[in-house]
């Protein structure tokens, strides 16, 4: 338990969840980020807060700030900061919850997600690679577009694809996709409620060492979004094909795989792979499944604390977020950023919020 964990990319509620669930298990924790205002560095839990350079504008000086850090256990939550230590985990002295590069550059293709999956007999939805606007048409709209190397995508564009329901919308999606491989696939049916996730941790054997299973109920914005309300509900069939998609890739570490139930033919489809810590894992946690504590242990070669998911209808939610309707829940159910035993990033968050109203 000495060695520290570095919590990287705090801004937003993934890395607080995480500070948290590292915190309350004793774990010393070092709050990295880029900005000076970021949520996680408010948290009780934090021991050390590091502003460090942004690992997106300057990657090198991002990674010797990493260097610094000596020997510790990383969580980045976000791509940039994910890809960036794992570029150069061979040149660190940190611990890593995440596969090698060779196999993490694969796994963050969404056509290598897909392919493999259809090698793997776990359901894809109907999807082109198209090299022409021409080509791009061939699917029955309405079509999802996105791209196959998504990091430099979400952050030019701010999202993580196009929903295109006319054939203009669809050249200008092609168009603006183009440059990093664009992907067609069919819009399969069904709201935010039908997006299901399976979120483990995977041990250098190939064991699952916890898993977790719930589904979206809300995201913001609706139908191509991030998670604003989550249910637990386990599902056995997402989380078999999760799993034996991970062992085809020989996945090892923290990720999250997302499925959408289609109601054509009750198949759970693949959606895509996160390497990482995703929003809504404090929900795990609240179930039983403590991810992060059990990365940890396993990385410093402690046994894990025993994972069983419990919980069941257990609910997530960010109850207040800026512009938007307030979102409660009825009980029980956890909110990704007020707690009574770190009161300070809601404080600071409710301030946010509400001078976002005045304005």
């Amino acid at each position: 338990m000495s060695v520290a964990a570095a919590v990287i990319d705090v801004g937003w509620v993934n890395g607080l969840a995480a500070i948290r669930s590292l915190g309350r298990a004793g774990i010393r924790v070092l709050a990295v980020d880029h900005r000076p205002s970021a949520l996680g560095f408010r948290s009780k839990y934090t021991d050390d807060r590091m502003v460090c350079p942004d690992p997106f504008e300057d990657e090198h000086r991002f990674v010797n700030f990493v260097r610094a850090l000596g020997e510790v256990v990383a969580f980045p939550t976000h791509d940039d900061s994910l890809n960036a230590v794992a570029r150069y985990a061979d040149d660190l002295e940190v611990l890593t919850p995440f596969p090698s590069w060779d196999v993490l550059e694969r796994v963050q293709s969404k056509r290598a997600q897909l392919e493999q999956a259809s090698a793997a007999g776990v359901a894809v939805p109907e999807t082109r690679y198209p090299t022409s606007a021409t080509a791009a048409r061939e699917l029955d709209l309405p079509v999802v577009v996105k791209p196959e190397h998504p990091v430099e995508f979400k952050r030019r564009f701010r999202r993580q694809a196009f929903r295109c329901d006319t054939v203009a919308q669809l050249d200008e999606a092609y168009a603006r996709t183009e440059e990093f491989g664009p992907i067609v696939q069919e819009l399969v049916p069904g709201g935010d409620d039908t997006l299901y996730s399976v979120g483990s941790y995977v041990d250098r054997d190939g064991r699952a060492l916890g898993i977790f299973c719930g589904r979206k109920l809300r995201q913001t914005p609706r139908g191509i979004g991030t998670c604003r309300v989550g249910e637990a509900i386990w599902v056995q069939e997402a989380v078999d094909d999760a799993l034996r998609l991970l062992d085809a890739f020989a996945y090892r570490g923290l990720s999250q795989v997302e499925f959408k139930r289609d109601p054509r033919d009750g198949r759970y489809k693949l959606m895509e792979i996160n390497a990482r810590l995703w929003q809504w894992h404090g929900l795990a946690t609240a179930c039983g499944v403590d991810l992060p504590r059990i990365a940890y242990a396993d990385l410093i070669g402690v046994t894990p604390p025993d994972a069983t998911m419990d919980g069941h209808g257990k609910r997530w939610a960010i109850t207040l977020l800026p512009g938007e309707r307030p979102a409660p829940q009825r009980p029980p159910y956890v909110d990704a950023v007020f707690s009574l035993d770190d009161p300070k990033p809601g404080l600071v968050h409710l301030a946010r919020v509400a001078r976002s109203a005045l304005r």
